[in-house]
């Protein structure tokens, strides 16, 4: 069963993801780690689409992986 896009954008928040409005229902997220955006379209009852979900996971494991890089280099 997919994700809501009311849990997606939850899982962006609280993985520290900022984000602003785009033209209608589409938000953009940006990350002070992270180059670029992820962009969610719909509104946040809709299920998410198959790519929507594989960008977040995506981005969300990108941010770990330069999250224990940065660790690493500090010990």
């Amino acid at each position: 069963m997919p994700k809501k896009i009311r849990e997606l954008k939850s899982l962006l928040l609280q993985a520290g993801f900022s984000y602003r409005p785009g033209k209608g229902s589409h938000t953009n997220w940006y990350h002070p780690l992270l180059p670029g955006r992820v962009t969610l379209s719909g509104k946040d009852g809709n299920d998410a689409k198959a790519y929507q979900e594989k960008d977040v996971n995506n981005a969300l494991q990108k941010v770990e992986e330069i999250k224990q890089a940065q660790e690493e280099e500090q010990e």
